[in-house]
C-alpha cells in the first residue's frame, strides 16, 4: 500500500500501538526490521501512521513483537488498510484536523463518555444552541465557517440516531443548564431537547446540581472514547483556541476512567436528572 503524508489520528494510533509493542519486546526499529525482513524505514513509516498494513502483516509485527493478547492484536487488526473514507473527509479542508479525527473516533468508539461544567455536550446540542455557540467564538468565525462547523456537528450527532449506537453517558454540571446561550427561547429548546434524548435507552444523561462538593475536576471538559479494548481508549480535551488535546496513554486513561466513575456516583440518578431538568423548564 502507498504511503501517505496526512495520517488520520486513528492510522497514528495503530502505528504508536505497534511501538509500543516493539518496544516492550526489547526491540530497535533496526532489530525489529531485522525480524520482519524489510528495512529500518518501513518500519518507521508504519509506526507514524504513514504507510497502510494489512491485518496479516500486523499479526506478523505481533507475533515477532512476542505480543500474546489476542483480544488486542484482533482489534488493532480491525484498524488495518487504508483509511476509511467516512462523511467526516469531506470536512478536512474546512474545519480543524481536530475535529475530523474526533468524528472518525466518535464513529469507531465502542461506547462514549463525556464530562462538561458550563456546555451542553456537543451530541445533545440543538441547532439554534450549537449556532449561538459558533457566533460567540473569538475571533469571530465568517458565516460560512459557522455553517461548516454546525453540519459537521449535526453529523456527528447521528451515531446516536444508527441501529447500533453507541451508549453515550453525558455528566452534566447544573451550571451548563443555566447558560442562557441563545436568548430564552434557544436556550429553552435546548433543555427540551435534552430532556428528550435523555429518554433513550442507550443516552444516560446525570446532573451534578450545585451544592456537590466532593465531585474531581479541574473545570476542563472532556470526552471518554472507548475502543474496542481498553488500551485503545482514547481521551479528548477541549482547548480555547479550538483545537483538541488526544490522550491515549495508560496512566492518563486510568485517571481519567476514575474521575469519571468518581463524578457520576456524585451525579443525579438519570431519573432524578430528569426531574431537575423539567423543573429548570418550568423555572425558565
Amino acid at each position: 500500500m502507498p504511503p501517505t503524508n496526512s495520517p488520520t489520528l486513528r492510522q497514528r494510533r495503530l502505528g504508536a500501538e505497534l511501538r509500543k509493542l516493539r518496544e516492550r519486546a526489547g526491540l530497535t526499529a533496526t532489530a525489529a526490521a531485522e525480524l520482519l525482513g524489510v528495512n529500518q524505514a518501513r518500519v518507521s513509516m508504519i509506526e507514524t501512521g504513514r504507510t497502510p498494513i494489512s491485518a496479516n502483516w500486523l499479526r506478523s509485527m505481533a507475533h515477532a513483537y512476542d505480543c500474546s493478547d489476542e483480544e488486542l492484536v484482533d482489534a488493532l487488526a480491525s484498524m488495518t488498510g487504508r483509511r476509511t473514507r467516512g462523511w467526516w473527509e469531506e470536512y478536512r479542508d474546512h474545519v480543524p484536523v481536530a475535529l475530523v479525527d474526533l468524528a472518525e473516533l466518535e464513529h469507531h468508539a465502542s461506547a462514549l463518555r463525556v464530562a462538561l461544567l458550563i456546555h451542553i455536550p456537543a451530541l445533545l446540542q440543538t441547532t439554534d444552541h450549537a449556532r449561538a455557540l459558533f457566533r460567540s467564538v473569538v475571533p469571530p468565525m465568517r458565516q460560512y465557517q459557522i455553517e461548516y462547523r454546525l453540519t459537521h456537528r449535526i453529523k456527528r450527532q447521528n451515531i446516536l440516531d444508527r441501529v447500533d449506537p453507541p451508549p453515550y453517558t453525558a455528566i452534566i454540571h447544573e451550571a451548563a443548564l443555566r447558560m442562557g446561550f441563545g436568548g430564552p427561547a434557544v436556550a429553552r429548546g435546548q433543555l427540551k431537547h435534552l430532556l428528550d434524548m435523555s429518554e433513550l435507552p442507550h443516552v444516560n444523561v446525570r446532573v451534578i446540581p450545585f451544592g456537590t462538593d466532593h465531585f474531581p475536576t479541574t473545570g476542563q471538559s472532556f470526552d471518554y472514547l472507548e475502543g474496542p479494548v481498553p488500551q485503545l481508549d482514547t481521551v479528548q480535551l477541549d482547548s480555547h483556541h479550538g483545537a483538541c488535546e488526544f490522550l491515549d496513554a495508560e496512566a492518563q486513561l486510568s485517571k481519567y476512567r476514575a474521575v469519571l466513575d468518581r463524578m457520576e456516583s456524585c451525579a443525579l440518578a438519570p431519573a432524578k436528572t430528569r426531574d431537575f431538568i423539567h423543573q429548570r423548564i418550568q423555572d425558565m
